[in-house]
């Protein structure tokens, strides 16, 4: 069996950083977006963040 088409390990673990990257960086925007939110004074903002977070279940009271 040839390993031609396989990546160089150096190579293969940049790519994998390369991804994990924007993944991490949305979950963390997420999170800020779902559970920041609902400390906002502007009663419009809080109430579609309090929204949202019933809609995915999470437990706001």
């Amino acid at each position: 069996m040839s390993n031609a088409t396989s990546l160089p390990r150096s190579s293969a673990a940049g790519l994998v950083q390369a991804r994990a990257l924007p993944i991490v960086s949305a979950m963390l925007l997420g999170v800020m977006l779902i559970a920041g939110t609902g400390f906002v004074s502007i009663s419009a903002v809080h109430n579609a963040a309090h929204d949202q977070r019933h809609a995915i279940g999470f437990p706001c009271h």
